[in-house]
């Protein structure tokens, strides 16, 4: 029993080395030209009209941070662009920007890397960002409250009978 436990653990190690960081919610990547741009949100839900960081991250396709890159950011909400943010110079290979998203529901960013090529192309990244309001709270309040009844039940239920076994 127990060299059986030890053999199991050590053939869980190699999964374990795998592991990674759970990723933000309103996060993405996308791979276009030879670039990856990845994108997240500070906070993981933005609210309505409370300021929120998008976040903006450039590598080519070794996953090799770049030094410079031009870009420039358009926010549509229901096929309507709301807002835009003119192209500029970027140093390095990490953006920031603050951002009010005003209505709740679902917004397509787009993100466009000018010339990083040098041959004058625009690529052009798509990524949905999902807003909150402050009734989305509610929500998962009421799922935490409900799972958590939920196992008060099957405990009330399933450990009683559990424990009658053990008795003399």
């Amino acid at each position: 029993m127990i060299f059986g436990l030890v053999f199991f653990v050590f053939l869980a190690i190699p999964a374990i080395s795998d592991a990674s960081a759970h990723s933000l919610f309103n996060s993405a990547e996308e791979f276009i030209g030879g670039f990856r741009v990845q994108i997240a949100t500070l906070p993981e839900f933005p609210q309505i009209g409370e300021k929120s960081q998008i976040l903006i991250r450039v590598t080519d396709s070794d996953y090799e941070e770049v030094d410079r890159f031009m870009m420039g950011m358009r926010f549509t909400y229901h096929g309507d662009q709301i807002q835009a943010i003119t192209p500029q110079s970027v140093e390095g290979s990490h953006w920031e920007t603050d951002f009010i998203f005003e209505e709740s529901g679902n917004h397509i960013v787009y993100v466009d890397l000018y010339d990083m090529k040098g041959q004058g192309e625009i690529l052009t990244y798509t990524f949905n960002i999902g807003t909150q309001s402050p009734f989305g709270y509610i929500f998962f309040i009421a799922i935490t409250i409900g799972a958590t009844m939920f196992a008060i039940v099957i405990g009330y239920i399933y450990l009683p009978k559990r424990f009658q076994k053990f008795k003399p």
